[in-house]
């Protein structure tokens, strides 16, 4: 057969297809061409001239290798010998391509996927039919996919937190190697178990843990993300640890598939959880007791002490000094004896500062000052409810005192009903919150203080025997003014600074009178009358005069006195000679220590404590005339 006519054969071959054939030719979506058996074009569709940039009637009556296929993608030349197109109508196979390229006619390419079907007649091979696509857009998707799964395989691999897949059946479908090694499994032994009766299978506590109830399982049947984090998972080796985890349903289609569980080991984290929580409640305790000490140290701000140190010189006050820097080292409870202001808190206080507690504060109780019903509150604290008006938990003041040292003030006021809780402190360090059940324990130092005689409260069933011995183990005898007349000038001159910086006055000058004046009193009220005195003159004060308005009582005036006046040679009393002579000496004195000045301050009235009337007269009766001076 001629070359002509093997031509019109396979033409009329191809175009005697009906007319539905050529409209589905038409409106293919893929290119589809015909080749003869010389791989010259007999057909071409739109689409295939479309996606090639030809015309349908440039592509008719051409070879399609040389115009599409002749070049390999790396640029090599794609010979029509090895060309799978023009196989097909060679060996009469169907070949299928999809890693090949065609050239567009203005030089361009694109990534074809193809297929070279072989025509035949009567078993004789006509031609080929191929049908082909452009498949740039899903190659670069299908890169895309596969660079995503090459990334998240490294990241299954990479990643620290253990990842699994389930089926709706619950059987594993995948592993990461993490999982793997914190449940003690090998990646094989997992893929394709049933993982809740291999790690799930039962509660911290021991109990069943069935699989209808577990949070994984849920997943893959409601949808829902379940995230826990108060369950174990149980190890190859039977062990257990707790787990965080988090199952994710699988869905394609709206279908559910499975779930994806991602968990962690967490016993680190509930260790430091514990840890955290046990620094908590110390912090919290920590807290409640600061802001106890804090209230207590207010409390002790509004009564600020007047003075830090113990002032005097007198044998007396070095007397107690001495006992104090005997027993301010030891651990010895110390027992203050003494009259209401004669210091004893400023005693207790050195005590404490000069001891190895000195670092803790010093908490002081006021016995006195406590109701009745409220001792065993202040003393060991109470927890919320434990009475009415109980709306917090409080702290005691043996609590607040832990490691430090405290001062029962007036500890004689203490109800007998409560001293044997006391005793119980002082012999084993121990004690119980009212209402609270819990016993608590304290390393505290007790300094105790009283203007009353325990021993006679002993003996009146008022104070219990083995308390006071345990009290009084060092006794110091805080000495009243009297006892110390020596050190008012001291004292004097230090309240009136002291007062005088508080009020922003001018301090004033302390005279050998207002001295004398001081030291001829008795000082009931001790140290603490002698402050108030000095502030009250300091306030009414004019000037830089002070004047002392003592009060008048006339017997007790003159037992202070006698008390100062020096002793005489003679043990016989004045006649009225020697008296006059005496009082002219002394007026004389007063006249000459002043330079003359009788009448105001600073002046001889004012030192001999008489009216200067009354100064003026004697001089009259005794011929003292002060322009002799």
């Amino acid at each position: 057969m001629s070359e002509t006519n093997e031509i019109k054969l396979c033409r009329n071959s191809f175009t005697s297809a009906n007319t539905m054939g050529e409209l589905i030719l038409e409106a293919a979506g893929e290119g589809i061409f015909g080749i003869d058996c010389n791989g010259v074009t007999i057909f071409a569709n739109p689409a295939a001239a479309s996606m090639t940039g030809w015309s349908i009637e440039e592509l008719t009556g051409k070879k399609s290798h040389d115009m599409l296929h002749h070049t390999k993608p790396d640029g090599s030349t794609f010979h029509a010998c090895d060309c799978p197109i023009h196989a097909a109508f060679k060996d009469g196979s169907v070949h299928y391509v999809d890693d090949e390229i065609f050239w567009r006619k203005d030089g361009s390419h694109f990534l074809v996927e193809y297929t070279s079907t072989p025509v035949k007649k009567d078993g004789e091979l006509l031609g080929a039919v191929v049908v082909f696509n452009d498949i740039t857009e899903r190659k670069r998707e299908q890169e895309e996919i596969r660079k995503i799964y090459n990334e998240n395989q490294l990241i299954l691999q990479s990643a620290g937190e253990g990842v699994y897949g389930l089926c709706c059946e619950g059987k594993t479908t995948f592993v990461n190697p993490a999982a793997a090694k914190m449940l003690g499994y090998e990646v094989e032994e997992l893929k394709g178990q049933p993982m809740h009766s291999l790690l799930h299978h039962t509660h911290a506590d021991g109990t069943e843990y069935p699989n209808k109830e577990c949070p994984i399982y849920a997943a893959f049947k409601d949808g829902s993300v379940h995230h826990v984090d108060d369950e174990v998972f149980w190890r190859k080796d039977g062990s257990s640890f707790p787990v965080e985890y988090t199952s994710t349903p699988i869905k394609q289609d709206g279908k559910l598939l499975g779930a994806v569980v991602v968990f962690n080991d967490i016993s680190k984290r509930k260790l430091a959880e514990k840890e955290l929580q046990r620094a908590y409640e110390e912090v919290e305790k920590m807290k409640q007791r600061l802001e106890a000490e804090n209230t207590y140290l207010q409390e002790e701000i509004r009564t600020k002490h007047n003075f830090k140190e113990i002032v005097g010189q007198s044998c007396a006050i070095k007397q107690v000094l001495n006992q104090i820097e005997l027993v301010a080292p030891t651990m010895a409870n110390v027992l203050i004896i003494g009259e209401s202001g004669t210091g004893k808190e400023l005693i207790a206080r050195a005590i404490h500062d000069r001891s190895e507690r000195s670092d803790r504060p010093l908490i002081r109780v006021n016995c006195a000052a406590i109701p009745h019903e409220l001792f065993e509150s202040e003393f060991f604290g109470h927890v919320r409810g434990s009475f009415t008006g109980a709306i917090k938990n409080r702290t005691g003041r043996f609590e607040l005192a832990d490691g430090g040292t405290i001062f029962l003030d007036e500890v004689g006021e203490i109800p007998i009903d409560l001293q044997s809780k006391l005793l119980r402190v002082l012999q084993e360090g121990q004690f119980e919150r009212v209402g609270d059940e819990t016993t608590r324990t304290v390393d505290v130092r007790i300094i105790a203080a009283t203007n009353r005689d325990l021993r006679k409260e002993v003996e009146k069933g008022n104070f219990r025997e083995d308390l006071y011995f345990r009290l009084n183990v060092f006794p110091v005898e805080a000495v009243p003014l009297r006892d110390r007349l020596d050190d008012i000038p001291l004292l004097a001159e230090h309240f009136i600074e002291i007062i005088c910086n508080r009020i922003n006055r001018e301090i004033p000058k302390l005279t050998n009178a207002n001295v004398k004046q001081l030291q001829t009193y008795a000082w009931g009220g001790n140290i603490r009358e002698l402050q108030n005195v000095i502030e009250r003159a300091i306030i009414v004060g004019k000037g830089n005069r002070l004047v002392f308005n003592l009060p008048k009582d006339k017997k007790e005036h003159i037992e202070a006195v006698q008390g100062t006046v020096s002793s005489t040679d003679s043990e016989l009393p004045y006649n009225e000679i020697e008296r006059l002579a005496r009082d002219k000496v002394n007026i004389m004195s007063a006249l000459t220590y002043t330079k003359g000045k009788i009448s105001g301050a600073e002046g001889a009235a004012e030192m001999l404590g008489i009216k200067p009337t009354t100064l003026a007269s004697r001089m009259k009766s005794l011929g003292i005339d002060k322009r002799d001076i």
